[in-house]
């Protein structure tokens, strides 16, 4: 224990908490300086899990901020990324504005969280040729565990979502696939049934519907006298 310390397990100086690694906190786990809050890494926050400063508000990452979850200056409104706002914004949703709050959004949408796996264990009959000349030992233990991208690690999640958590994904506001498929390389868009005619593509439903509304031709015979002449 440092000295002037009246808590427990501080490395710093004038703590009246525990667990802080800088100086005159009273709260725990700080490891700034003056917080007032818990488990906060800047200074002079009186709120908690703060990792900017002069915040009273909770998990914010900016400065002087009185709301929580701001990543900006000055708020005292919630979940902002700018400066001096009192209300909380409306979220975006695939780089467009929606109309909801994050407020709003989490009444009306159950949140799907994927379970995102950063390892997967490869069993030794899927390995590649490739994998198996870089990896050692992975006969001995029928396989390995890989290391997951991150797109590999969504294509990995994908393979087990339900189609009810996939359908969550497509409901939300503003929904854009190629937007989706940029981020996560999963493409959920469907494949068109396609028509090709004199080197031009056309899709197949377009074409169908396109037919439906061309009224029919009637070819009536006529009797036609042809003279051949001698």
């Amino acid at each position: 224990m440092t000295t002037g310390n009246t808590g427990t397990n501080n490395t710093g100086y004038y703590n009246s908490g525990y667990y802080n690694s800088g100086d005159r906190n009273s709260g725990y786990y700080n490891s700034g300086d003056y917080n007032n809050g818990n488990c906060n890494s800047g200074n002079y926050n009186s709120g908690n899990c703060n990792s900017g400063n002069y915040n009273s508000g909770d998990y914010n990452n900016g400065y002087y901020n009185s709301g929580d979850c701001n990543s900006g200056y000055y708020n005292s409104g919630d979940r902002n990324s700018g400066l001096f706002n009192t209300n909380e914004p409306k979220m975006r949703f695939f780089n467009k504005d929606s109309e909801y709050t994050y407020s709003e959004f989490s009444k009306k949408f159950n949140f799907v969280y994927p379970d995102l796996k950063i390892c997967a264990w490869i069993n030794k009959e899927d390995m590649s040729d490739t994998e198996k000349a870089e990896v050692s030992g992975w006969s001995d233990m029928g396989g390995y565990l890989k290391t997951l991208k991150y797109k590999e690690a969504w294509a990995e999640y994908w393979g087990r979502a339900s189609k009810e958590d996939k359908d969550w994904f497509k409901s939300l506001p503003n929904f854009d696939a190629k937007i989706f498929e940029e981020i996560t390389g999963i493409s959920i868009e469907s494949k068109k049934d396609t028509l090709k005619v004199k080197d031009q593509i056309y899709d197949k439903s377009e074409v169908e519907e396109a037919l439906k509304n061309i009224r029919p031709i009637k070819w009536h015979a006529k009797n036609v006298t042809q003279s051949i002449g001698a």
